[in-house]
């Protein structure tokens, strides 16, 4: 199934994303991705869940992907649940917000601040309780390349570097869709370089305190994807989010930090399941 092309109106800009629309629908998933990703990390998920019933859309956040940039370089965390809303209220019913590290922590705030505005909340290794070595190694990979990359092969070299447990792709077309090519004929990654100006999450007003009394006040069904191998969060992470929300489900991928892209199969088995047990 190959996706249409959707725009909304965010808070400061227009935002752009990609829907598996179906007949009859069970109703509407939302897909959130990292930071420093974009909506195409989502492909292989967004067509399976639709493939399962639900009309299902991955959205570009602001300054990433084809979403414009803010002109005030404004990528805090309230910023991004504005967009979100704004989302939701084009789409007409609370969707299945699921999120992905950065985009997982906008719905866990979403969910948790404003009752009634998801129907479930699946996260994807995001917790309120993170690992810094984690976060920390994610931060210094995005800023490790600023003055860009000579070709697509050193862009593959340099996601192998970061993340061994993804196989190297023999075809490297599919960077162009992670990567722009600049007027000087490098290559650099498709999101604003001013969403690095906060260096650690704290910063962008998603603190620890902020997620913990978020999740406090989440009542949905909620799933936690975490990935086995993560450095992000750690079991005692996966174990307080379930104490936070005691009604949460928690399931592990044989995956690191990048659980859909790392083992999508089973990353998008697990969450079809609990969406059939939990929304009947």
């Amino acid at each position: 199934m190959t996706p249409e092309t959707i725009k909304f109106q965010g808070a400061a800009g227009m935002l752009v994303g990609d829907r598996w629309a179906v007949a009859d629908p069970l109703g509407t998933v939302l897909l959130l991705h990292g930071g420093g990703q974009t909506r195409h990390s989502w492909a292989r998920s967004g067509a399976r869940f639709a493939d399962a019933g639900w009309t299902t859309m991955s959205l570009d956040a602001r300054g990433h992907g084809d979403s414009d940039w803010d002109a005030e370089a404004d990528y805090s965390i309230d910023a991004l649940v504005g967009d979100l809303q704004r989302v939701i209220d084009a789409v007409g019913e609370p969707p299945v917000l699921i999120g992905a590290s950065l985009g997982g922590m906008t719905s866990l705030v979403a969910a948790g601040e404003t009752p009634g505005l998801a129907r479930a909340l699946v996260l994807v290794d995001v917790a309120p309780r993170v690992e810094a070595v984690g976060t920390r190694r994610i931060l210094d990979f995005m800023a490790s390349a600023p003055d860009g990359f000579g070709s697509l092969d050193e862009v593959a070299d340099a996601i192998a570097a970061y993340n061994p447990h993804r196989k190297r792709p023999s075809n490297l077309s599919g960077l162009t869709k992670n990567v722009r090519r600049g007027e000087d004929g490098r290559w650099r990654w498709h999101w604003d370089p001013a969403f690095l100006r906060v260096r650690d999450e704290p910063s962008r007003e998603a603190g620890y305190a902020r997620l913990k009394a978020a999740a406090e006040r989440v009542t949905v069904p909620t799933l936690l994807v975490r990935g086995a191998s993560s450095d992000v969060v750690s079991p005692e992470g996966a174990a307080e989010l379930q104490q936070l929300i005691g009604h949460a489900v928690v399931r592990e991928a044989k995956a690191g930090h990048m659980v859909a892209g790392d083992d999508n199969d089973v990353f998008a088995t697990q969450v079809v399941q609990f969406l059939a047990e939990q929304l009947p």
